[in-house]
């Protein structure tokens, strides 16, 4: 018999009246009777027009609002499966990921350009009037718990997107596993201005809440003073907030920002990049309960900080913390061995957090796994007491801004161009992003290229977080004898 988790149901009938979900720009508020009707409502007409149990694809090019939470559960009730895109990409890109999930129904903002794909269209601001008040789906409508639930597209290192399955029981042990290890009950309040295409916004800091029974203030979007605002306003009380750590260092850099407009957080939590341990202590010392976790889209959250050891947490401050509940890890060599506490190998995982694989995509899903274990592709190191920090990517990928960008996408971009010989495109530190992008051109003889060029044609190609910063032209790239582009020789500054 199939597992049945369904927080929305069960939270309406404990506490009905109880806030479940707000909008920030509204100040629309939804009880947990309302959402859950809401979720019917919605449910039912998916059902009317894909069909019962379909595992129809229902994709959403939006910026965050509640509707897309109503929505991705809805779409769990009818029996098919959510898919969030990235509207940064540009059109090329979210055109190839259509192309491979291949969704029946689209899901948009008003205004907001959608690829030339043969699925009907709809605003995601209508969700509410669709169907008729008071209906529901079918009970055997809805997603068994080892079915996929969400398709979440994250870049491949081999420059075609991977859309990372989320089954409903991954769904159900991540934010499990967050909430433990960042203080999470009922009665926690959290602000979600992390994108709700990836696993931070749609999990972290939105299902995290919901699965919890407490509260969820959404935002379209991070901006500075608002986000400031927003967790300073006694009259939301917001508890947890969750961003990437260069998020966290524009917030301490912004001229409205003091430590006392956080006092009422419990968590501030970061993730999606590693966290310096200088802003950690700077947080902490500052009254503000800082922790650093570590988490991906295939695996939900794994480790998090003792956040209830302030002390400890400052003196492991630049480290991802200790695995949660229902985490298996292992640091291992380049033979799969496990290398002993202080040596740096590559990080496995293994749980029911775990995504079981890559849609479309059994060959890569078959690279990931090792014996039932998940190569994170993250070099990783674990000290005298248990603790693990990260210490390298093992992958060329690097993290800008919270997104990850993997040089093999950019490189092929850049390739399009005729007069292109070669190219190799690193990261490079960046005091506003973290990471930003620097491509080395080698050009073929004669040409007139220019490095604007380049940009131009990359801005037009690939989203704009994905564009590097900066393009020198050059007339070699390093290479080993059997041809490998040795990017650690390239100058990063």
């Amino acid at each position: 018999m199939s597992i049945i988790i369904d927080p929305v149901r069960t939270h309406a009938a404990a506490m009905p009246n109880r806030l479940a979900v707000g909008c920030a720009e509204t100040g629309r508020r939804w009880s947990w009777k309302e959402l859950d009707s809401a979720v019917d409502r919605a449910a039912a007409w998916l059902v009317n027009r894909v069909g019962p149990s379909s595992r129809a694809r229902i994709a959403v090019l939006a910026k965050n609002h509640p509707n897309m939470l109503i929505l991705q559960v809805a779409c769990e009730r009818a029996g098919a499966v959510f898919v969030p895109y990235n509207w940064r990409l540009a059109q090329a890109e979210i055109a190839g990921l259509m192309a491979d999930a291949e969704p029946n129904l689209i899901f948009h903002d008003a205004g907001m350009a959608v690829p030339d794909y043969p699925a009907e269209r709809l605003l995601l601001s209508d969700l509410e009037s669709l169907g008729t008040a008071g209906s529901s789906a079918p009970d055997d409508a809805r997603l068994g718990w080892d079915e996929p639930m969400t398709l979440l597209y994250t870049s491949g290192t081999s420059g075609k997107p991977k859309g990372v399955i989320v089954t409903c029981a991954n769904a159900f042990w991540g934010p499990i596993n967050f909430g433990l290890g960042s203080l999470v009950s009922y009665e926690s309040v959290f602000l979600c201005d992390m994108p709700m295409f990836h696993t931070a916004g749609l999990f972290a800091a939105t299902r995290v809440p919901i699965m919890f029974g407490g509260t969820v203030w959404i935002s379209a979007g991070f901006v500075p003073d608002r986000t400031i605002a927003l967790m300073a306003d006694e009259a939301l009380g917001i508890t947890h907030y969750f961003s990437v750590p260069q998020m966290a260092t524009v917030i301490w850099q912004h001229p409205d920002f003091a430590p006392e407009k956080l006092h009422s957080l419990k968590m501030y939590v970061t993730g999606g990049a590693p966290n310096p341990k200088a802003q950690v202590e700077r947080f902490a010392h500052a009254g503000i309960r800082f922790s650093d976790g570590f988490g991906m889209s295939e695996t939900g959250s794994n480790f998090a900080m003792p956040v209830h050891d302030v002390d400890r947490l400052i003196a492991k401050a630049g480290s991802c913390g200790l695995p949660l509940i229902g985490v298996q890890t292992r640091i291992v060599d380049e033979d799969g061995k496990d290398v002993a506490r202080g040596e740096t190998g590559e990080l496995w995982l293994r749980g029911p957090s775990i995504t079981p694989g890559y849609w479309n995509q059994p060959e890569l899903t078959a690279k990931a796994f090792e014996g039932g274990w998940f190569k994170t592709g993250d070099a990783a190191i674990q000290d005298e007491d248990g603790f693990y920090y990260l210490v390298d990517r093992k992958k060329d990928m690097y993290i800008s801004g919270g997104e990850n960008v993997y040089p093999a996408e950019v490189e092929a971009a850049i390739a399009e161009l005729h007069d292109i010989a070669e190219s190799a495109v690193i990261g490079v530190p960046s005091e506003r992003w973290g990471e930003v992008g620097k491509a080395f051109v080698m050009l073929k003889p004669g040409s007139s290229l220019t490095d604007e060029d380049i940009t131009a044609h990359c801005l037009s190609r690939l989203a704009k977080f994905k564009v590097p910063a900066s393009v020198v032209l050059t007339d070699t790239i390093p290479r080993t004898a059997s041809g490998k582009v040795q990017k650690h020789l390239l100058p990063r500054d």
